[in-house]
C-alpha cells in the first residue's frame, strides 16, 4: 500500500475511534471488552487464499451491539494481534480498522433499528447485518487495493469474491447471536 492510502486512512480511522470513545458509555465498557476480545479471537482463525486471507470479522455483530464504540474495540483487538501475533501489522493498523470498523458502524445505522420489530424482521436483519458488514469489509478492501496500485484490479475483484462465503457464515452467526440475545439478555442490543 502506498503512503497516502496508509495515511489517510489512519487519519479516518483516528477520527472514528475519537468518536467512538466519545461515544462509549461507561456501562457499556465490559460489552465492549468481551466484544472486542470475540472479534480478536474470531479474526486470527485465516484462511489463505491468493494474495489475501478470509476469516471471520464478527463486525456486523460489533456494530449492532456497539455503534461507534466498534472502532475502538476493533483497533484494540487489532493493536494486540499486531504485537502478539505479528498479524496485520502496525504500519497498516489505520487501514485495518477502518475496513473492518466502518462497516459496522454502517451496519449499525442500517440494522439497528429491526431489533425492535417482530422476530422473522429482527433475525432478517441479524442475517442481513453479519453479510453486508462483511460485504462492505471486501469491498474497502478492494478499494484500499485499487487506490495502492491500479493494476491491484483483479486482486481486488478476486478479494471481494473470496469472502463470498464468509459472508454467509457471517451472517448466520450474527442472526444466532442476535436471537440468543433477544430471548436471554435483550438489554445488551440497546
Amino acid at each position: 500500500m502506498t503512503w497516502p492510502v496508509l495515511a489517510s486512512a489512519a487519519a479516518f480511522a483516528g477520527a472514528g475511534t475519537a468518536i467512538g470513545f466519545r461515544k462509549l458509555d461507561y456501562e457499556a465498557i465490559p460489552k465492549t471488552g468481551i466484544l472486542s476480545a470475540a472479534f480478536f479471537v474470531a479474526s486470527l482463525i485465516h484462511v489463505p487464499i491468493g494474495p489475501s486471507n478470509v476469516h471471520l470479522i464478527l463486525n456486523g455483530l460489533l456494530g449492532m451491539m456497539l455503534g461507534w464504540a466498534a472502532f475502538p474495540a476493533i483497533l484494540v483487538a487489532l493493536v494486540l494481534q499486531a504485537i502478539f501475533f505479528q498479524y496485520g501489522g502496525i504500519t497498516t493498523l489505520g487501514v485495518n480498522t477502518l475496513i473492518m470498523a466502518l462497516p459496522a458502524v454502517a451496519c449499525y445505522y442500517l440494522f439497528y433499528p429491526f431489533l425492535r420489530a417482530k422476530p422473522a424482521v429482527y433475525l432478517s436483519a441479524g442475517f442481513a447485518c453479519g453479510a453486508v458488514s462483511v460485504f462492505l469489509s471486501g469491498v474497502l478492501v478492494g478499494a484500499v487495493l485499487v487506490f495502492s496500485q491500479q493494476h491491484f484490479l483483479e486482486v481486488a475483484i478476486l478479494v471481494v469474491s473470496a469472502h463470498l462465503p464468509v459472508m454467509i457464515v457471517e451472517g448466520i452467526i450474527t442472526l444466532f447471536c442476535v436471537g440468543f440475545l433477544k430471548k436471554v439478555q435483550p438489554l445488551m442490543l440497546q
